[in-house]
């Protein structure tokens, strides 16, 4: 059994929902689960209901009851960058899929995640492709993930075929390729994607880029390269060259987050993966 223990430390007694919702970041489709299950939530160890009031002091308790759904693989690995308990980031190698689907079962971070960790559920803040590595951060509860959504900073690194300008934004809608499920394009009838770039290394026939995103659009750090002139490398999809590296040369090495409990500043790092650093006739220096 998973819980979430949290102890009422307000001045005046108070209603439990406003407590859990408001200071706690507890989100209401989890109390509208919980509330239906029995010893769903606990006051001092007795059932309580959210419109009951809570005084200082009171222990809370919610039973999460996570259960499982990849089958563990003990052969795959993920470096743990950072863990306490309520996440951990990950430095996913390329290739490894983040979550099981139709082509991929038993290959994924969910399943390495569930070696680790075989009472939680998976619950990926954010995804990466399969091909494109580095940092992935999981919660290890539903509190965890509500309140580490969309709260997060995500920096990557990637190699582009051409020497690109010292620095730039990139301001252009992305839209689904007509007839493609997979593919995106830039499009007028888009969603609005903006992306920062700025050149930490070039040496004539590739730049490496540190790039920052102001959205999260599927494909968006490729598709805008592409739009500028400067596919990936190994971005065969959206015309990168493929002759120096067989995947698209895309690393999130940087993550920034606040702890849950705590709201301490946390900066996870992830250097540069082999076949990146072997594009580059230059040494750079990422932090």
């Amino acid at each position: 059994m998973a819980e979430l223990r949290f102890v009422v430390d307000t001045e005046q007694p108070v209603q439990l929902k406003s407590f859990l919702r408001g200071r706690n970041g507890v989100s209401a489709r989890l109390l509208v689960k919980l509330k239906h299950r029995e010893g769903g939530i606990t006051c001092n160890g007795e059932p309580v209901r959210t419109i009951d009031t809570v005084a200082p002091g009171d222990v809370i308790v919610l039973d999460v009851g996570e259960s499982r759904t990849a089958e563990p693989n003990p052969e795959l690995f993920a470096r743990v960058v950072f863990e306490n308990e309520s996440l951990a980031v990950f430095d996913k190698p390329a290739g490894m899929p983040v979550h099981e689907s139709y082509w991929h079962h038993g290959d994924t971070l969910a399943n390495y995640f569930a070696c680790l960790y075989p009472e939680l559920s998976f619950r990926p803040v954010h995804r990466l492709d399969r091909y494109t590595s580095g940092l992935c951060l999981v919660a290890k509860d539903p509190w965890s993930a509500s309140l580490l959504q969309g709260s997060f900073e995500k920096v990557y690194y990637a190699v582009v075929s051409g020497v690109t300008d010292e620095c730039g934004t990139i301001d252009a809608p992305i839209a689904r390729k007509p007839d493609s499920v997979i593919l995106r394009c830039v499009s007028e009838e888009g969603r609005p994607s903006v992306t920062h770039f700025r050149r930490i290394a070039c040496d004539g026939k590739y730049s490496l880029l540190e790039v920052r995103l102001e959205t999260g659009r599927t494909h968006q750090i490729r598709v805008h390269m592409a739009y500028i002139g400067h596919p990936l490398a190994g971005d065969e999809m959206y015309g990168g060259p493929t002759d120096d590296i067989t995947r698209q040369a895309l690393h999130c090495g940087r993550l920034i987050f606040r702890l849950p409990l705590t709201g301490e500043e946390v900066t996870a790092e992830a250097e540069l993966p082999a076949d990146i650093r072997a594009l580059m006739r230059t040494e750079a220096v990422l932090y």
